[in-house]
């Protein structure tokens, strides 16, 4: 039996932003680099809110 890799090392610090695929669905969580978290079903809205940081997260949230 072969070992399973080991996991890439992950980016962290200021202007990092990660979408991931919410497992089943067809849904995208993505998460902001100031910690702001949303799910979305279409990844055009889904870059216009991370990369609108901070004043789309507080246009969305009251949305």
């Amino acid at each position: 039996m072969s070992a399973i890799p080991e996991a890439p090392p992950v980016l962290h610090g200021h202007r990092v932003q990660r979408i991931h695929w919410v497992l089943g669905t067809d849904l995208l969580r993505a998460v902001c680099h100031c910690g702001a978290e949303r799910v979305f079903d279409d990844p055009v809205p889904l870059w216009d809110w991370l990369l609108g940081c901070p004043v789309d997260h507080e246009t969305w949230s009251a949305s």
